[in-house]
């Protein structure tokens, strides 16, 4: 049998088959195994030989993709990329695809500049690459229906594509706190975990989670309605407040800035940094230069190293640093990369990080922070 990552792509729309068919051609570690153009067709394939991966799309003839969804997460869970259009629909029920098991979202590919088309093959390879190494697990209620080697790494740009390193530690003289957090793959399930369990006067926080554009508005706006604190996309210039966590736009870098004793983010545009944009690496960064021992830094689940170097240089900046566990990570690449450049302090399974937020840098009193965080699972 083939080494290769056997990949299903499934999409009633011939063009983004045959376009989707021709981006992951060209990565030599995946082998399109077949397309359908619903989930029917795709199931007779199924039964024939089983994919790696299955590249799903969601509006589709006959049977959605989140019904399809449901049947294969309850039945024999295979790792599904979600492939969706990007609208408001598109990306509220991507979002519900994440919730019954789906791996990771991307976006369709659609004609461009030689940039643009690059960047999609680069993220929807990687999507794939990163399904076919994470953890699923078979949820719901049954419904009724009619050896992975390790990922290339290839060259990828670093943070000092969008801020210099940091020369000197950060002006210390404020006692505001800030929380960075980064995650990818399995990262929107672990973040309405940690989020959830915040209460309403938590430290401000600012969250990379790599996530295409639009999308990030859509779990940003869900998130919030989940939970006591606020949560929003961030906007340039947004100030970094008490109670509030702010969510990198899908497609663009968010960094952390300081004037006098505030907080606030800054969101620019860039190259891809680790491969990815908004990048963990850039976040942590800025961080280490501006929030130095005032800041907190946690790496959570995810495919690949971004957030490792950042995460070093926030620690040697004076931050406190926190990685998910293995146990609890769908992947744990990007912690463990951390935890192998001796970037973390502490390694925690999920349902523990939220406290040890508060206990870390002592916020306000620990028996406030207890009491107010009841929804705790330690």
């Amino acid at each position: 049998m083939s080494s290769k990552i056997q990949t299903l792509i499934i999409d009633d729309s011939a063009v983004v088959r045959q376009t989707l068919k021709e981006i992951l051609s060209t990565d030599r570690r995946i082998e399109v195994m077949g397309i359908a153009a619903d989930p029917y067709v795709a199931a007779e394939k199924m039964k024939k030989a089983r994919p790696d991966v299955i590249l799903l799309d969601i509006e589709m003839p006959y049977m959605d993709g989140i019904s399809f969804l449901k049947i294969i997460m309850t039945q024999h869970p295979i790792p599904v990329v979600i492939c969706s259009s990007l609208t408001d629909r598109g990306s509220e029920t991507a979002l519900k695809a994440l919730e019954y098991g789906a791996i990771e979202i991307i976006t369709k590919p659609r004609v461009g500049s030689k940039t643009f088309l690059e960047e999609s093959r680069i993220r929807i390879c990687d999507a794939v690459k990163a399904a076919s190494v994470a953890r699923t697990k078979r949820v719901l209620k049954p419904v009724q229906f009619g050896e992975v080697e390790p990922r290339e790494i290839e060259p990828k740009l670093t943070a000092d594509a969008m801020l210099a390193g940091p020369k000197n530690r950060a002006m210390l003289q404020t006692t505001e706190k800030v929380v960075l957090i980064g995650a990818s793959t399995g990262g929107t399930e672990a973040l309405r975990a940690l989020l959830t369990s915040m209460p309403i006067d938590s430290p401000g926080m600012v969250i990379v989670q790599h996530m295409p554009e639009h999308f990030t508005r859509a779990f940003s706006q869900r998130l919030n309605t989940d939970c006591r604190i606020s949560v929003k996309e961030a906007e340039n210039n947004d100030t970094v407040i008490r109670g509030r966590a702010l969510i990198a736009p899908g497609n663009l870098h968010t960094l952390l800035k300081r004037s006098g004793a505030r907080y606030y983010v800054q969101v620019r545009s860039g190259p891809l940094v680790c491969r990815h944009r908004p990048s963990v690496d850039v976040l942590f960064r800025s961080a280490s230069r501006y929030a130095g021992k005032n800041a907190i830094g946690v790496i959570m689940t995810g495919m690949g190293d971004d957030g490792a170097r950042g995460l070093l240089e926030m620690k040697n900046a004076g931050a406190y640093t926190i990685a998910q566990d293995e146990a609890t990570s769908v992947i744990f690449g990007m912690p463990n990369e951390a935890i192998k450049l001796g970037a973390v302090d502490k390694v925690l399974p999920l349902d523990r990080i939220a406290l040890n937020i508060f206990q870390s840098y002592q916020y306000r009193s620990l028996d406030s922070a207890v009491h107010q965080t009841e929804r705790l699972s330690i």
